[in-house]
């Protein structure tokens, strides 16, 4: 009696599962798709929070803009060695 009821019991829990499986499944796939559209819109500029929207909207067409200044300490590696010009011979 014991090992029956233990087999009706995975089959109940197997069983169970499937159908909660197939019911959650398309909103679990929703919110995985949509937290995959945000994180790649954010990537690729395709898609915008309001912030940004209105930063491009105050700028006038043709004009530039720099967001990033570049790094003004960059300094030549004098330990690298000296160029020699050379010629090939045939």
């Amino acid at each position: 009696m014991g090992l029956l009821r233990t087999i009706l019991i995975i089959l109940l829990v197997y069983f169970g599962f499937k159908i909660l499986a197939r019911l959650f499944a398309p909103l679990l796939m929703r919110f995985v798709a949509k937290k995959a559209e945000e994180k790649f819109g954010g990537q690729f500029g395709g898609f915008q929070n309001p912030n940004q929207q209105s930063q491009q909207q105050k700028q006038k067409e043709g004009e530039t803009v720099i967001d990033k200044m570049p790094n003004q300490n960059k300094k030549s590696n004098d330990k690298v060695g000296e160029y020699v010009d050379y010629e090939e011979i045939d």
